[in-house]
């Protein structure tokens, strides 16, 4: 009889923080596809975020992230991208883990604005044919129009797109930095460990 795959999440993300939307993502794929467990796997080099000026450092990030999971049994951190060289690439990564966990089933999780963009990322075939792709509804997105860019790239790619239905919580790892660099309040907005860490460490000031 043949062993059943585990089926494994990956929340990709600079994680510049990471904050409450990202985690109630990574929970709502996790319930409704099945998922045995995510993988939070901070960017390493994204080609597109050249510009790391008044960011959080690589480290930080990692431990942001390590801090904002470590409750939940079924999150784990995955450095893999802090470990090559050169700008990191969607396609690399999930390649990468095929070959450590070839008994592996893989779901990449992507916001429906990626989705839009996603025939500009580096080589979309080789994504399509590494993972199934979980795509997130954003109120600015229509349902239809949604469904219809899924339909288009899984015939283009001969992939496998499948809707996520999340809340839809309109929070940024960009606006979360001008509020902290204003003065502004984020509490609730990160877990209680991450916001102690970012105030104790001047991040983002």
């Amino acid at each position: 009889m043949r062993e059943k795959k585990r089926k494994t999440g990956i929340m990709g993300g600079t994680f510049d923080p990471i904050h409450i939307g990202h985690l109630i993502l990574g929970e709502s794929a996790y319930d409704q596809f099945g998922l045995d467990r995510i993988l939070f796997i901070p960017a390493g080099n994204p080609p597109h975020k050249r510009d790391r000026r008044g960011r959080a450092s690589d480290e930080e990030r990692v431990e942001m992230v390590r801090m904002a999971i470590a409750d939940n049994p079924h999150f784990e951190l995955c450095t893999i991208e802090m470990e090559q060289e050169g700008y990191s690439y969607t396609y690399r990564t999930l390649e990468k883990l095929r070959a450590l966990c070839p008994d592996d089933e893989f779901y990449f999780i992507l916001g429906a604005d990626s989705l839009f963009d996603f025939e500009s990322w580096r080589e979309p075939q080789r994504i399509c044919d590494a993972c199934k792709i979980i795509v997130a509804t954003r109120n600015q997105t229509s349902r239809q129009q949604l469904n219809r860019q899924i339909r288009r790239l899984a015939e283009k790619f001969q992939g496998e797109f499948l809707c996520l239905d999340n809340p839809d919580l309109e929070i940024s790892s960009a606006a979360i930095r001008d509020w902290i660099r204003e003065g502004k309040s984020i509490r609730y907005y990160l877990s209680g460990s991450v916001l102690s860490y970012i105030r104790e460490k001047g991040i983002y000031l």
